[in-house]
């Protein structure tokens, strides 16, 4: 598998990865452009559009990305947040936070240090 470094890359490199990784879909799900047409609502040229990495709208895009059956895609952009960072950072911090043993307070009625048996000191 080819490895791409997306924050490197231009907007039409990042335009054709989009469009290739549509057109594989398509593929795998053995539909013709036509088809894929149809289902979204566009024409087969804004298909091939899309699929070589041409400009394409939002809505378009939403459309042929609905019509392959892929809308966890658009979930994949921003997913949702299930733990909040910053109760997590504050869950570390208290657990690395070191642990000191607790000294008794004072002297206990009867004179005596706590835990010590009767008549000792």
């Amino acid at each position: 598998m080819e490895i791409f470094d997306s924050t490197a890359a231009t907007t039409e490199e990042l335009e054709e990865r989009l469009g290739a990784r549509i057109r594989a879909v398509r593929l795998s799900r053995n539909l013709e452009q036509a088809a894929v047409a149809e289902r979204a609502g566009v024409s087969v040229r804004t298909i091939k559009n899309l699929e070589a990495g041409h400009g394409s709208s939002t809505a378009t895009l939403v459309r042929v990305v609905r019509a392959l059956g892929r809308l966890d895609w658009i979930d994949s952009l921003a997913p949702a947040v299930s733990v909040s960072p910053l109760r997590l950072l504050a869950q570390e911090r208290k657990q690395s936070a070191p642990q000191r043993a607790s000294r008794p307070r004072g002297p206990v009625a009867g004179g005596r240090a706590p835990g010590l048996p009767e008549g000792s000191r």
